[in-house]
């Protein structure tokens, strides 16, 4: 795990770090060529500067966001804001389910949109190939 993303779930209350903990190891077994980082003071992985998949902590609960969920044939994600955004909700870890959230992984490799470019693109996103 990014020692940066493990002081992020450190700082967390007991039970939020055990969750944030558990989509760190979930993502970074589904991602394993990802750069992980602290992106906008929250964990964001990424495949060639393009953010995949990132996590932070609301108020009453862990949001697991997908910048191209929207686009993903498993079920089990919301859509989330006005782009191609997805997310899921947690509030304990035992609702993570790993084979679950390992075909959203899956799917993160495959379908993604393009938000490395967007401010380029004013605001633009086209898909990647």
């Amino acid at each position: 795990m990014n020692p940066d993303i493990g002081a992020y779930n450190a700082a967390q209350d007991p039970t939020t770090r055990v969750l944030c903990d558990a989509l760190a190891r979930e993502i970074d077994l589904g991602l394993p060529q990802a750069e992980s980082k602290i992106w906008h003071r929250h964990p964001v992985w990424f495949l060639d500067g393009n953010p995949i998949v990132g996590y932070s902590k609301l108020k009453d609960c862990v949001r697991l966001l997908f910048w191209s969920g929207q686009s993903f044939a498993a079920p089990g994600l919301a859509p989330e804001g006005s782009f191609k955004a997805a997310e899921a909700r947690f509030t304990a870890p035992d609702q993570i389910d790993a084979a679950t959230l390992q075909r959203w992984l899956a799917e993160s490799k495959m379908i993604q949109w393009d938000y490395k470019n967007i401010v380029k693109r004013k605001g633009r996103l086209e898909r990647l190939p």
